[in-house]
């Protein structure tokens, strides 16, 4: 424990973060899905992702990291107002993801065969199917956030300050998901979007609001972007079609949406601090 606390505070942070997120985003998600077939292994997942969520948010053995685990988890009670503007400001974080890719990917052409799951669901029902997709998003929104902007954020807050930290969690962020065949030509998007959910957690002072906005991201991610069951995109770059209506509304949606997450994380600050 001595040589442990003489380690620089930004890689404890940073390396406790990711273990927490690997726990149940990573080892557990994987073990689960190879070795228990659909639908039990959902059934699995959920149990799971309950002791995961009870134990993190500073429930049960022991004692002497109880207070440390909710400080982390950002345990707290928020008025009626906070949980509106906040859950306002997760919705409009959500919807700035899927408009900040279509931009993108009118500016860059989708390529569609890197964002293909490495799974093969043909054999599956449909009803199989987006019970595996809406549960990968729920178990990414839980792991992650509490993960990188609870166990990593939090402690980054407290000594660096909520703009170095935010900062910090959305690079290494942004690096974790290098391994993923998609995640280069997204860099910045990655970022960005990592830099609002943090923004998010700190004005909320909960992880609840980033979970119910990441969650509900990833649904779309993996039902139309990772896969066609929801729809797919066809939309060629301007470099080829030129500035076209979609582009332009495209690029006003999303501007407004920033506007407007601006403007709700804003109010759930005031709100929070009245």
């Amino acid at each position: 424990m001595r040589f442990w606390h003489r380690i620089p505070i930004v890689i404890r942070a940073v390396v406790v973060g990711f273990l927490v997120f690997a726990i149940a985003g990573s080892v557990a998600w994987t073990l689960v899905l190879s070795l228990i077939p659909p639908p039990w292994s959902v059934l699995v997942m959920v149990v799971i992702l309950w002791l995961y969520w009870r134990y993190f948010r500073g429930d049960w053995w022991p004692d002497s990291t109880k207070a440390f685990r909710k400080q982390c988890f950002r345990v707290t009670r928020l008025p009626l107002k906070v949980w509106t503007w906040s859950l306002f400001a997760a919705l409009t974080a959500a919807l700035l993801l899927q408009s900040i890719l279509v931009v993108t990917f009118r500016i860059v052409e989708f390529p569609a065969e890197a964002w293909k799951l490495p799974y093969d669901f043909s054999a599956l029902p449909i009803w199989q199917v987006w019970m595996l997709l809406v549960l990968a998003a729920v178990v990414a929104g839980i792991a992650e956030e509490i993960g990188f902007r609870g166990y990593m954020q939090v402690p980054l807050e407290e000594r660096y300050g909520p703009v170095a930290a935010i900062t910090i969690v959305s690079i290494v962020f942004t690096i974790a998901h290098f391994t993923q065949a998609w995640a280069g030509g997204i860099v910045i998007v990655l970022f960005a979007i990592s830099a609002v959910w943090g923004v998010l957690a700190r004005v909320s002072g909960s992880l609840i609001p980033g979970i119910v906005s990441h969650a509900s991201a990833d649904v779309v991610n993996f039902a139309y972007w990772w896969t066609d069951i929801a729809g797919s995109f066809d939309k060629q770059p301007v470099s080829e079609t030129g500035i076209d209506l979609h582009f332009v509304l495209s690029l006003t949606i999303l501007l407004a949406l920033l506007t407007l997450f601006v403007f709700a994380a804003r109010k759930t600050l005031l709100v929070r601090q009245a």
